[in-house]
């Protein structure tokens, strides 16, 4: 159905996008956009001069160090807001201001209460909300929806996922400090719960509809100021499922395979997300991580970004929201996605808090 967003029906031309922040997530979103047919990067902006130097070298012509000034000279269709989330609302509302749809990274603001204000700020701008929440776009995940929607293991009465990273410090031993913005609870608005568990909420609902959170308990393993395990119960009437969800981020020196699993036991079988990854994935993996680390450095920069099996769920992400820009419908992970996400993960820091310990018995992950 058509929205109340600007209609661009029928309109087949080039889309100028607008790249604000280009870290390590920023970057993936450039260099998606600087591979697509119908979209071009016109600008990017980033505080740090290396980031500006990055984009450069992929093929922007200009980049500003403050997206602000970005947004005020540059005229674009869309912009891609990839900086910290304290920096989410303020960008989309600078974004309304000139008429500029957002694509935003994950989480979309810090509190459903922040989130709220972007919404309305974007409401009466009339301007489009997109949400970088990517699992659903993974080829495994699209596989396991659709087993199960064509009933091949019947009714579901219990599904898990568990969807880890590596730590704050990186691969150890850490040789350089992270980004101090993740570890601040203010500026990033928890942990892994915002971090990894709202692409869980986001898939469950995407998979069950509407979720419960009936209890919670966080962690950390390591001596910093944000959880980084968490697991959740859910339950999702409508399908009348239970679920367990598990989210962390550790030191790990070889991190899985596999980052994201996901299982559902139904009464007549069982359908996990790795029945339906790509054929020869381990490989092709190895090989593309290769491939994705070289294209960050050097004359490598200046290569076109080929999608590989992570990075094509932010390419086919941003591409969705770029064609509901273009023809004026609502984007497919909408800001409204986004803000559910938040809710939940909120809820499950309510029940945490309520039951919190001073010590917490994490579960066993094995890669």
């Amino acid at each position: 159905m058509l929205s109340q967003f600007r209609s661009r029906a029928g309109d087949s031309r080039t889309l100028s996008v607008g790249v604000l922040g280009v870290g390590n997530i920023g970057t993936v979103h450039l260099k998606s956009a600087l591979a697509m047919p119908d979209a071009t990067v016109v600008a990017a902006a980033d505080a740090v001069p290396a980031n500006r130097d990055r984009a450069e070298r992929a093929g922007v012509e200009r980049t500003y160090d403050d997206y602000a000034t970005l947004l005020a000279n540059e005229e674009l269709d869309a912009a891609v807001v990839a900086l910290p989330p304290f920096l989410h609302a303020e960008a989309v509302e600078r974004a309304a201001e000139y008429g500029v749809d957002v694509f935003v990274e994950k989480p979309l603001a810090r509190s459903t209460e922040e989130a709220d204000r972007m919404l309305e700020t974007a409401a009466r701008a009339g301007i489009a909300v997109g949400v970088d929440h990517t699992l659903r776009y993974q080829p495994d995940v699209v596989g396991v929806k659709s087993a199960y929607e064509d009933g091949d293991v019947g009714h579901v009465p219990y599904a898990s996922i568990t969807r880890l990273n590596d730590g704050p410090l990186g691969r150890p031993p850490a040789e350089t400090a992270p980004p101090s913005w993740p570890l601040d609870p203010d500026a990033a608005g928890g942990g892994t719960l915002l971090e990894l568990g709202v692409h869980c909420f986001d898939v469950l609902e995407w998979l069950f509809g509407e979720l419960e959170v009936r209890a919670a308990a966080t962690g950390r393993t390591l001596d910093i100021d944000v959880e980084d395990a968490a697991t959740v119960l859910l339950r999702a009437p409508e399908a009348g499922t239970t679920i367990t969800l598990h989210c962390g981020s550790y030191q790990w020196e070889e991190l899985p395979e596999v980052n994201t699993r996901l299982r559902l036991e139904g009464i007549t079988g069982t359908i996990t997300n790795r029945d339906h990854l790509p054929e020869h994935f381990y490989a092709g993996a190895a090989r593309a991580a290769l491939e994705n680390v070289a294209s960050r450095v050097g004359v490598a920069d200046r290569t076109v970004f080929g999608p590989t099996f992570y990075l094509r769920a932010h390419y086919d992400a941003l591409a969705d929201f770029l064609e509901a820009v273009r023809t004026g419908e609502e984007p497919p992970v909408s800001g409204r996605d986004g803000r559910r996400s938040l809710a939940l993960a909120e809820r499950a820091y309510d029940l945490a808090a309520e039951t919190a310990t001073d010590e917490v018995e994490l579960p066993e992950v094995r890669p």
